[in-house]
């Protein structure tokens, strides 16, 4: 063993150099699939959306959806003024409905993760039900709400003999029934990671607070709530933000009507039907930026930056 000039710590040798140049080459090889996968399919499209949010009219075209590259920030400035009714509905319909899903799927990931614990044939039963959705197409479940919203579905018909709904009243193209689409077909997504959160809990902790006198309300918001923090946050963020970008449930085809429509239903029809590429693009920048100013702020709130 080589020590140095002063007797202190062995020189270092080449073999202990190569060492940790060999472990970096090999930790870079194993990134490249996922760098070149994510530039790919997540960079170069986001760099080409920007690139098209600044476009500009042709002048020499004379057909619609022509346009030239340019840098019109005007294309952000009328967006956001023409369009910022939908803007706001969007993300009001979103966080309504995400308040809604955490109020239905914080008791029922409660009991899978905590009091089905010791009955681990229904506590898999229970999360199988959770999950079954998945197996459905998207569409096809907001379809099927549709059917039963309908004018001569029978939740109309019964609100309609209770007198709670008017001869001429329709639960299907109302904020209601966007929400509600919304809601039903985010609620696994908070329910799978709120789950996750309660199903890892020491319930010696709860049984702690009780040995302590406390209520098991006091034991539920000292102990229980702020365990399973992560795993509401998680869920929380997990079906926001897709709601907030969501065009299907507000679609006049499903849930939805044109006083019902979402920032989602405007970009669909700015890139498919106006062919007004770079409104689309605009828009869709524009609802990506907001996300993340909201996201960054909640997630700092509560106290869990390490989601981010």
């Amino acid at each position: 063993m080589a020590f140095g000039a002063f007797g202190g710590s062995p020189a270092t040798t080449p073999a202990s150099d190569a060492a940790p140049r060999r472990g970096g080459l090999i930790a870079l090889f194993l990134l490249l699939p996922g760098a070149a996968y994510l530039s790919l399919f997540f960079l170069v499209p986001l760099v080409s959306l920007i690139l098209t949010s600044f476009q500009a009219v042709d002048p020499n075209a004379f057909e619609i959806g022509k346009f030239v590259y340019a840098f019109q920030w005007q294309n952000y400035v009328d967006v956001v003024t023409t369009y910022w009714p939908h803007i706001l509905r969007s993300f009001g319909y979103a966080a309504l409905a995400t308040v809604l899903a955490l109020l239905f799927s914080y008791p029922l990931a409660y009991v899978i993760g905590v009091k089905l614990r010791r009955f681990p044939l229904l506590q898999a039963l229970a999360l199988t039900l959770v999950i079954a959705p998945f197996f459905i197409s998207f569409l096809l479940r907001t379809l099927a709400w549709k059917q039963i919203f309908s004018d001569e579905g029978v939740v109309v018909t019964a609100l309609q003999a209770l007198s709670l709904l008017g001869p001429a009243d329709h639960l299907t193209g109302t904020p209601f029934s966007v929400i509600f689409g919304l809601t039903y077909n985010f609620i696994p997504f908070m329910t799978l990671p709120i789950y996750t959160s309660l199903e890892r809990l020491d319930l010696r902790y709860v049984e702690a607070g009780g040995d302590l006198y406390a209520s098991p309300a006091s034991t539920f918001l000292r102990v229980t709530l702020p365990l399973s923090l992560p795993g509401v946050v998680s869920g929380t963020l997990l079906t926001f933000i897709p709601a907030s970008g969501d065009y299907i449930n507000a679609s006049r085809d499903f849930l939805g009507s044109t006083d019902t429509a979402m920032i989602g239903n405007v970009i669909e029809a700015n890139f498919l039907q106006l062919q007004n590429y770079p409104a689309a693009a605009a828009l869709s920048i524009v609802l990506m930026a907001v996300i993340l100013v909201l996201v960054g702020a909640y997630v700092r709130r509560s106290g869990t930056e390490d989601l981010l």
